[in-house]
């Protein structure tokens, strides 16, 4: 009999990732090394801001005005950035999802209320996402949508499948999505021209040209702040990593706080090239360009296909990612809320259903993306008022609640998002 000690089992990549995040908050690892195993929630969250729904506004505001509304992308970041920064800071410091705290401490028809509209919205992000990486699958095979549709549905499963290894496998395919997103639009800026004076008065300037560049800013700012992201950021990080002192979960706070700040600006950054690429490729001479199958045709004569390839490649992977991103989120939300988890087959399902529904019945692209933003701006107020309301709150957050400053921004970028949603609705009117 071998009397050697067998060697230990080699841990999985979400094990060793805890490890180090365990390493980070002791002190015993520091460098360039410190952010790396921090990176992760946030990066999955910020998919949500680089789904097909961005790159349909952001193409109709680019096209019809240039770089005027390129200020208007920026504060649309920032309060999102405040927003998820706050649901991270919740999970860090609770151990807890929004849905969980909601579910343990609000009257039951309240809940089951908030379930209702939080599992809306998901499914309705889920619309534009699933679609929008269906149309790039179509129009770079010239296959049939309802093709491109099965190929994205395989896509996505396939990604979702990396849930049994851990938090780790997931998170990386997912940054590497949004790292071939990046590298998509700067590659699609270098065949444009970029009048840097025009960018920089756009980003810092704010002007509104007329009454339907309002209308442009409303899409913009109320289709940014997503239901199921502020949801699942905080589930993503009251998950992960459980800190055992004080100390240690001020540290977390603060990583949570860096991690949530660079993965919003790149996402911001990408929003502004859709913009940038928009303007240089449309604006002056092809207005009107608002849909994503004119945009791809319009491109290929004008740059050629390396540009409209580019375009396709960013659009594909940003609806699987996203699309991957809504599930998970789906999943959170049903599970926190009602202590109930359906199978994974079962609930990609659920929220693939609609995109099949609605072009079976024929209803344009176009029409469906109006139609989700209009059921998300109803479903947006769930998850800000309650984040809102647990993170002030000493009871909950004991010494990391909001403070008086942070809590008055939060309010503010509310207000604001509010009130561009009902521009939004009641832009949206004549669609039903």
């Amino acid at each position: 009999m071998n009397d050697t000690p067998m060697a230990p089992r080699k841990r999985n990549w979400s094990a060793r990732t805890a490890a180090q995040v365990r390493e980070a908050l002791e002190g015993r690892r520091g460098g360039a090394r410190l952010l790396l195993p921090f990176a992760g929630p946030a990066v999955v969250v910020s998919v949500a801001y680089m789904d097909p729904g961005n790159l349909a506004t952001n193409l109709q505001a680019g096209a019809g005005y240039g770089y005027a509304l390129l200020w208007v992308v920026l504060f649309a970041n920032c309060a999102a950035m405040l927003f998820q920064a706050v649901s991270a800071r919740l999970g860090v410091v609770t151990g807890a999802s929004l849905a969980t705290l909601s579910a343990r401490t609000l009257p039951r028809p309240i809940v089951l209320a908030m379930w209702i509209v939080s599992e809306i919205a998901a499914m309705a992000t889920d619309l534009a996402e699933f679609l929008g990486g269906a149309i790039g699958f179509s129009l770079l095979a010239q296959i049939p949508l309802i093709v491109g549709m099965a190929i994205t549905a395989v896509v996505t499963w396939a990604l979702l499948s990396l849930q049994k290894r851990g938090f780790r496998p997931l998170e990386l395919a997912i940054g590497a999505l949004v790292g071939l997103i990046a590298v998509a639009y700067v590659a699609q800026l270098l065949v444009v021209s970029m009048p840097w004076g025009a960018v920089l008065h756009g980003v810092f300037v704010p002007t509104v040209p007329d009454r339907e560049a309002l209308l442009v800013c409303a899409g913009i700012v109320g289709a940014t702040v997503m239901p199921h992201a502020l949801f699942l950021h905080s589930g993503l990080t009251g998950e992960r990593v459980k800190p055992q002192t004080e100390q240690a979960r001020a540290k977390l706070v603060r990583y949570s706080n860096a991690e949530t700040i660079i993965a919003l600006s790149v996402a911001g950054l990408v929003n502004m090239a859709m913009v940038i690429m928009a303007a240089g490729a449309f604006h002056g001479g092809h207005d009107q360009v608002a849909d994503i199958g004119a945009a791809y045709r319009t491109l290929t004569p004008l740059f050629g296909s390396m540009a409209a390839g580019l375009f396709l490649t960013s659009l594909m992977a940003s609806g699987v990612s996203s699309s991957v991103v809504g599930t998970m989120a789906g999943q959170m939300i049903m599970q926190d809320f009602l202590g109930v988890s359906l199978p994974l087959w079962l609930r990609r399902v659920v929220t693939m259903a609609p995109s099949f529904v609605i072009v079976a019945l024929g209803i344009g692209a176009t029409r469906a993306l109006v139609l989700s933003q209009v059921v998300l701006s109803f479903a947006v107020p769930v998850p800000m008022l309650a984040l809102i309301g647990f993170a002030s709150s000493r009871r909950v957050m004991g010494t990391h609640r909001l403070g008086t400053v942070m809590r008055a921004l939060a309010i503010a970028a509310f207000i604001v998002v509010m009130a561009m949603n009902a521009v939004v609705l009641v832009q949206a009117w004549p669609f039903f």
